[in-house]
């Protein structure tokens, strides 16, 4: 066996370098931290100093105007924004027009088991996370995180089952946790 170069993991000589930022406020050092909206520079000396700024900067606001494009509530154009969920289009009459073009929700056709009026609607969390809730939001509250099925549970009756992969398999589940059906292969 050879004998490994200690050299090679000499950290001072490979080490990458990285410039260091001074806190505008008290002059101690700013290091990267993460937080629940991502990754932000952070005062050193918290909590004598709180002082913290993103670590990238996103431009928020009108990104473009598209003229050719009235709002249908005051005719005034739309406008390609950025927020704070990504992009969207909204009016350039924002706050006293408050009209953005929603994405289209892909219906299941599938009817909620709980309140038995809506269907269940494909939609996305502020994560990104796909999910499928009620149409009738906000009266009825029901989600499910996987794809649904109109079948109903041979166990309990519950009105659907859902598709989730169990052991390398897709099968047709039972969304109750009381319930422990699981269904045939997909």
């Amino acid at each position: 066996m050879s004998r490994i170069d200690d050299g090679l993991f000499n950290v001072h000589e490979h080490a990458l370098e990285r410039e260091y930022e001074v806190c505008p406020r008290c002059g101690s050092e700013l290091h990267i931290l993460n937080g629940k909206r991502g990754q932000f520079l952070g005062c050193q000396s918290y909590p004598a100093c709180d002082y913290s700024r993103p670590l990238s900067h996103k431009e928020v606001g009108i990104i473009e105007v598209m003229e050719d494009q009235p709002c249908p509530k005051c005719e005034r154009p739309l406008a390609l924004k950025s927020g704070r969920y990504g992009f969207y289009i909204g009016c350039t009459g924002y706050p006293e027009c408050d009209f953005i073009v929603r994405e289209e929700e892909e219906d299941s056709q599938v009817e909620c088991p709980e309140c038995g009026k809506g269907h269940l609607v494909h939609r996305s969390g502020r994560s990104g996370k796909p999910f499928y809730g009620c149409s009738s939001y906000p009266k009825c509250k029901y989600v499910v995180n996987a794809p649904p099925h109109p079948d109903s549970c041979p166990d309990c009756g519950w009105g659907i089952l859902v598709e989730k992969r169990v052991r390398g398999e897709m099968r047709l589940i039972c969304p109750q946790r009381a319930c422990k059906y699981r269904g045939k292969t997909i």
